[in-house]
C-alpha cells in the first residue's frame, strides 16, 4: 500500500499493523500500529479539494501554537503526488468513558480565544468548510461576517434552492446591517471554527482535545454559537470560560447571528428542518434589533 509505505518512510519506522476507523462522512480514517509502539490516526481521501490536507494541518498548527488548549501534532500532511497518497497522520487519542472537565475545557478555549490572531481570516487565504467558504483577510469583523460568510451563502443558498427567498433577504438585510446588532468590538479571537462536540475528543485521562478545525480569526462568539447550536458541553463550560475572559452583555441574545453561517450551511447540504432553523434565526436576529 502507497500509503503505508508513504508514513513508514514520513516517520522513519514500520508500520505493523493497520485497521479501518469508522466515522467521518469525507476522508477514510485508518489506525496504524507503528514498531516503536506507538498508535497513529491516518485520514485519507480518494480525490481531495485542494489544499484539502495541508489546510487542516495548518489549522491545527496555528492552534497547537497557541499552547492554550490540546491539539494533536501534525506527524505527515500531503495534499498527494506521484508517490505519496494525499494523507494527514495525528498521534492516536484513546478516548475513554469520561465527559472530562467541561469547566477546564471551557477555561482552555477562552486561553485559545485570547491568543489573536493577525485580522480576520486567514493569512494563507485558505478555503475552509464542505462549501469552502472564503477567508480574506479583514479589518473588522463586520466585514469578514459580510463579505466571506452571509454574502457567499446567500449565493450558493439561492443557487441550490435551500432556502425560501425571505429568509435570503432576510440574511442579505442582516449582512448589510451589522453594525447596528449590537456585538462587542473586539480584535480577532484564534477560532477553532467549527466546534460542536464532534469535534472535541476526551481521552482516558479526561483531557479534552481540539481536531478537524476550520480556523480562522474571527469573533469568539462564533465558537460558542457553534457549541450551542448542536450541544454536548455542559453549562460549566460557558460559566467557566465567562470567569476566564468575561463575555460580553446580551452574548446569548446573539447566539442566533452567530449560527446563522452554519445553519446556512447545514440547509444546503440537508434541507429539511435546517431551512426552518435557518429562518428562525433570521427571525430572531430581526426581533433583537427592533
Amino acid at each position: 500500500m502507497r500509503l503505508v509505505e508513504a508514513i513508514a518512510a514520513t516517520l522513519d519506522v514500520a508500520v505493523v499493523a493497520t485497521s479501518g476507523v469508522t466515522g467521518g462522512d469525507v476522508a477514510e480514517s485508518h489506525r496504524f500500529e507503528l514498531a516503536d509502539g506507538r498508535t497513529v490516526f491516518v485520514k485519507t481521501h480518494r480525490d481531495p479539494p485542494t489544499h484539502f490536507f495541508t489546510t487542516e494541518a495548518a489549522g491545527l498548527e496555528w492552534l497547537r501554537a497557541a499552547a492554550a488548549a490540546s491539539v494533536p501534532e501534525v506527524l505527515s500532511v500531503s495534499d498527494g503526488d506521484e508517490d505519496v497518497p494525499p494523507h494527514l497522520a495525528l498521534p492516536w487519542i484513546e478516548t475513554g468513558r469520561s465527559r472530562g472537565s467541561d469547566a477546564e475545557f471551557g477555561r482552555s478555549l477562552a486561553r485559545l480565544h485570547r491568543s489573536g490572531a493577525p485580522h480576520f481570516g486567514r493569512a494563507d487565504r485558505r478555503t475552509t468548510g464542505s462549501r469552502a467558504l472564503p477567508n480574506e483577510p479583514c479589518d473588522t469583523w463586520t466585514e469578514f461576517l459580510s463579505t466571506q460568510r452571509l454574502q457567499p451563502l446567500i449565493g450558493l443558498a439561492a443557487d441550490a434552492g435551500a432556502l425560501a427567498p425571505t429568509t435570503l433577504e432576510g440574511i442579505r438585510w442582516i449582512s448589510e446591517h451589522l453594525d447596528e446588532l449590537g456585538v462587542p468590538r473586539e480584535p480577532p479571537a484564534r477560532l477553532h471554527g467549527d466546534l460542536w462536540a464532534g469535534n472535541r475528543l476526551i481521552d482516558v485521562t479526561g483531557t479534552s482535545w481540539l481536531i478537524d478545525p476550520a480556523a480562522h480569526g474571527g469573533h469568539r462568539e462564533f465558537d460558542l454559537a457553534m457549541m450551542r447550536l448542536f450541544g454536548g458541553f455542559g453549562i460549566e463550560c460557558f460559566e467557566a470560560y465567562d470567569q476566564e475572559y468575561a463575555l460580553g452583555d446580551g452574548w446569548r441574545e446573539r447566539l442566533p447571528l452567530h449560527q446563522l453561517a452554519p445553519l446556512t450551511v447545514h440547509a444546503i447540504k440537508f434541507g429539511g428542518g435546517y431551512a426552518t432553523a435557518t429562518d428562525e434565526a433570521v427571525r430572531s436576529v430581526r426581533r433583537n434589533l427592533g
